[in-house]
């Protein structure tokens, strides 16, 4: 079983930005099932005032190889590309 986690960072002076939050909430979370290996996707939008990121994401997948197969299928990349990366300034990631 391996972890992926990413913590992103919303650009400033981002037009409604919780409604943004919930967008790629449930685009993400929306790919459990469609994408092979992917076991859990929970996007965590709610922080704490004391947190320095906006959006927490905690997938769970069968292997490395099913996250690397993740990272390159098109529902994925669509989703990265197209929702996530215009609204982002800053990614951190961990895996495990």
């Amino acid at each position: 079983m391996v972890k992926h986690m990413i913590i992103w960072k919303l650009k400033e002076g981002l037009e409604n930005p919780e409604a943004k939050k919930k967008e790629i909430k449930e685009a993400l979370e929306g790919l459990v099932g469609k994408i092979d290996g992917l076991l859990e996707m929970k996007i965590h939008i709610n922080g704490m005032d004391c947190s320095s990121g906006d959006l927490l994401m905690d997938s769970t997948f069968e292997s490395a190889e099913a996250l690397a197969f993740y990272q390159t299928h098109p529902e994925h990349v669509a989703i990265a590309s197209g929702l996530v990366r215009p609204a982002v300034e800053q990614r951190l990631s961990f895996d495990y």
